[in-house]
This record gives structure tokens, C-alpha cells and sequence, in this order.
């Protein structure tokens, strides 16, 4: 649970959170260090290079993403990783250079799909259980048509994966996270920003009580077949976020989860990839500029950006702009 457990700046420990470890950045350091003290310095970068591109290439693209590793030194690996905010991460199947925010486990029973791309559908604990035993290994058997994730695994039946007992245990122990206390209590500022939600459209897409319509939405550059739209809940139009991790990696869908909001008083950073580390940064009009300065992940060697889309209360005024965000922190 060590990316899903957060620390809060008065020190409680909140099970199940967004997790605020730098494990990338631990990675980083490893990497200089292993580097450093490798006797065989080159083999050691080569072996680097290769365990990039087994764990994030896409080579059904062209360009391949993944395909940069083979050209790139230890020091330009380690800051890829160290670029990398608490609060966001890459795993097997994600990317350095396109990573995500580390889910909210909190409420998960609610929500419709798992992986922010939504890749996996959860229609009951049955699927929660059977994504945990993904994770925990079964993903070393993904096949992308010619392409095999692990090459010369040892035989299936010698791969450990908990029982459906232990599953079901684990699917329950996190349908049961609670979240902590909340200190923002409803008054008469963050009664407006209600107002202000409603009045403003922001229920259409995050609905009470869950403050998600549990939909996806197409990246800009990728339309829905018409299927897929019937069956998986899928709204007509792009919000306009950046589709790298929705279109150059292996969690690839084409499609972003409308995320829940319950909970956002003690989460962040934000967005698909923790590209902004506070709500007041989500609002900030500037964020959709090239001249950008990003205040969660912004990518190595990067110092401006924008942060694209979603554009919905950056036209706020300044007064409905606090009622706003008093508001969505009592959620």
C-alpha cells in the first residue's frame, strides 16, 4: 500500500490515499548510485536501457515513445525519473515521460472504471479482485499482437498469485477505506461555491453524490466508434486535456475517466498526470498558456508548458473562484 498511503502535513497516515512517496525519485538516486559503483559501466547503462524499453515501449507507434531509451544516458534516465512528483508515478504498461496520478483508493467501490485511462471496467468486486491479481504479476503475460511484454517466463504454475480467498479479502479491505476527518465544514462562503457548481454546469459531468458520471471522455485526436459509445458510457466530446497518456502508452484507451471529486480537500497533485499541485493551480487561467510554469509534473528538462484543457471556471470571477474552491473542499 505504499503508493496508496499519505502523509498529511499534520502527520497522519491516511490508508488508501493518493500516496506522497518519492519513490521515482528514489529510483533516480538508485540509478546514479548502481551507476557509480558498476564495474562495468556500459553493460550496466545497456541493461538500463533495455528494461526501459521491455517495461514502457509502444512499437506499434511511430514514432515509438519507448524507442528515445536506447539513445538516452543513465543521468537522462535518472531525471526522467526524478522529474517525477509525490503524488504521481509510472509502473509496468506507463512511461516515464507520460506518467499518472496515483489513484485515490477511497470510494473505489463506486466507481465504474480502474486506471485513469479506464481501461478496466468494474462492474462488482468480482473485477476489483481480478484487477488486484493483474497487477500483482498477471501483466507479465500481455501480448500486443507480435509484441510479448517478458520474454522467457518461468512456467505459469510457478508464479505466485494470492488466493481468491486473499483477493476477496484485499477487494474488501479497500471498498472499506474510509477517508480522514475533513476540517472544511459547509458555511455560508462554500454554501455559494454550491451555487456556483450548479450554476456553472459542473454537475453534468460530476454528479452528486458521487461527484462523477462514472463516463469517459475521447481525447482530443480520438473519436469513439459508435460501439463503444453505447456500451461503455462514453460522452460525445473532448474536454481537451492532453492525450499523451491516453494514446502513447500501453494503458492507452483513447478515452480519460471523469474522475470524483469527493475528497479533492486532501488530494493532489491534479490532473491525469499531477501536472498542477493544488486546486488554485487547476483554476489559474494561466495554466492553459505555452509560457506555463507547471507546479506538479512537468517532464525533464522542461521548464514551461501549458496545461491543456478542461477550461471549465477559468473565467470565474475572483469571488466565485473562492466560493468554488471552499466548496469542493468540503466534499
Amino acid at each position: 500500500m505504499m503508493c496508496h498511503t499519505r502523509v498529511m502535513p499534520d502527520g497522519r497516515v491516511v490508508k488508501g490515499a493518493q500516496g506522497n512517496f518519492p519513490t521515482e525519485r528514489i529510483i533516480a538516486n538508485n540509478l546514479r548510485s548502481q551507476a557509480a559503483a558498476a564495474r562495468e559501466k556500459e553493460r550496466y547503462a545497456e541493461s538500463i536501457r533495455l528494461g526501459q524499453r521491455i517495461f514502457f515501449s509502444v512499437p506499434w507507434l511511430r514514432p515509438d515513445p519507448g524507442a528515445a531509451f536506447s539513445r538516452m544516458s543513465i543521468e537522462e534516465i535518472a531525471s526522467a525519473y526524478e522529474a517525477i512528483p509525490p503524488g504521481v508515478g509510472t509502473r509496468v504498461n506507463l512511461s516515464v515521460f507520460f506518467p499518472a496520478q496515483i489513484p485515490d483508493l477511497i470510494g473505489i467501490g463506486e466507481r465504474s472504471h480502474l486506471d485513469r485511462t479506464g481501461m478496466v471496467r468494474q462492474r462488482s468486486m468480482e473485477d476489483l479482485m481480478r484487477y488486484a491479481a493483474l497487477v500483482q504479476g498477471a501483466n507479465s503475460f500481455d501480448r500486443y499482437g507480435e509484441f510479448r511484454l517478458v520474454e522467457n517466463l518461468p512456467a505459469p504454475e510457478r508464479l505466485s498469485r494470492y488466493s481468491d480467498e486473499q483477493l476477496r479479502a484485499l477487494a474488501m479491505f479497500v471498498y472499506s477505506l474510509q477517508p480522514p476527518e475533513n476540517p472544511h465544514k459547509s458555511n455560508p462562503l462554500a454554501a455559494r461555491g454550491r451555487e456556483v457548481f450548479d450554476k456553472e454546469g459542473c454537475s453534468v459531468c460530476h454528479t452528486p453524490p458521487r461527484y462523477s458520471d462514472n463516463r469517459l471522455t475521447p481525447v482530443d485526436g480520438f473519436e469513439a466508434p459508435g460501439r463503444e459509445a453505447s456500451m461503455f458510457e462514453i460522452h460525445p466530446r473532448s474536454v481537451g486535456t492532453d492525450p499523451s497518456l491516453a494514446l502513447k502508452t500501453r494503458k492507452g484507451t483513447g478515452y480519460y475517466k471523469v474522475p470524483s471529486l469527493k475528497g479533492v480537500w486532501y488530494r493532489g497533485p491534479f490532473e491525469h498526470s499531477g501536472s498542477v499541485a493544488t486546486l488554485e493551480d487547476w483554476f489559474d487561467r494561466g495554466r492553459v498558456g505555452e509560457d506555463y510554469v507547471p507546479t506538479g509534473f512537468r517532464g525533464a528538462g522542461i521548464q514551461r508548458r501549458a496545461v491543456r484543457g478542461h477550461r471549465f471556471g477559468l473565467t470565474l470571477s475572483e469571488d466565485d473562484r473562492k466560493s468554488l474552491l471552499a466548496f469542493l473542499r468540503t466534499l
